[in-house]
C-alpha cells in the first residue's frame, strides 16, 4: 500500500517509471478480471490499454481515496460493463472463453491449472454480468461489498443480494455439472 502511494506520488510528478512499475505490478490482475468479466481475451487486452491510458491522463492531477487496485479493478469493471452494454444493443453473443493458464513451468501442472481456468471460466460464464461481475471483484480482487457498491454507484443491499444470488446459481451449476 505504501509502495503503490509512493508509486502513485512519483507518477503524479512525471515520472514514467512510476507508471511502468504500476503497470507491471496490476496488469495480470486486471486481465484476469477482464477476461473473467467479458470472456474476450483479446477485448480484455483493450480494455487493460483503455484503463491505463486514460489513467495516464490523469497525471500531475490524481488522487488517490482508496486502494490503487481497488481503482483500477474499478474501473476495468466499469469498461467492461460499457462493453458489455455496447455489445447487447448490437445483439452480438459473448465469445468462449481463453483460459488464463497456470504459472507453472511443469506441463502436467500447466495443463490441469489451464483445464481447471477453463471450467472455472465456463461456469462463471453462465452468470448474468451483474451477479459475475460482484463475485470477480469481491473473490478475485478482494474489494470488500462496501468499497463495490460505492464503486458502481449501487446500493450495499444490491451488491450483497447480487453476490448471495450468484453464489447460489455457482453452486446449482457446479452440483448438476458434478452429478452428470
Amino acid at each position: 500500500m505504501i509502495d503503490e502511494k509512493r508509486l502513485v506520488w512519483k507518477f503524479n510528478r512525471g515520472s514514467k517509471d512510476a507508471l511502468r512499475q504500476l503497470y507491471e505490478k496490476y496488469k495480470d490482475d486486471l486481465l484476469g478480471l477482464a477476461v473473467t468479466l467479458l470472456r474476450d481475451r483479446a477485448e480484455a487486452e483493450d480494455v487493460v490499454h483503455d484503463v491505463f491510458v486514460s489513467f495516464a491522463r490523469t497525471a500531475g492531477g490524481f488522487s488517490l481515496t482508496g486502494t490503487f487496485k481497488g481503482y483500477l479493478s474499478t474501473c476495468v469493471a466499469n469498461c467492461a460493463r460499457d462493453r458489455n452494454r455496447l455489445k447487447s444493443r448490437l445483439d452480438v453473443g459473448l465469445d468462449a472463453a481463453e483460459d488464463i493458464g497456470a504459472d507453472s513451468d511443469d506441463p502436467v501442472e500447466h495443463a490441469a491449472g489451464s483445464e481447471e481456468a477453463n471450467r472455472l471460466q465456463g461456469i462463471l460464464g453462465r452468470l448474468p454480468f451483474e451477479q459475475r461481475e460482484i463475485i470477480v471483484l469481491h473473490l478475485h480482487q478482494e474489494m470488500r461489498f462496501r468499497e463495490i457498491a460505492e464503486a458502481l454507484g449501487i446500493s450495499i443491499n444490491t451488491v450483497q443480494s447480487r453476490y448471495r444470488y450468484g453464489m447460489e446459481k455457482l453452486r446449482s451449476i457446479i452440483k448438476s455439472t458434478v452429478t452428470k
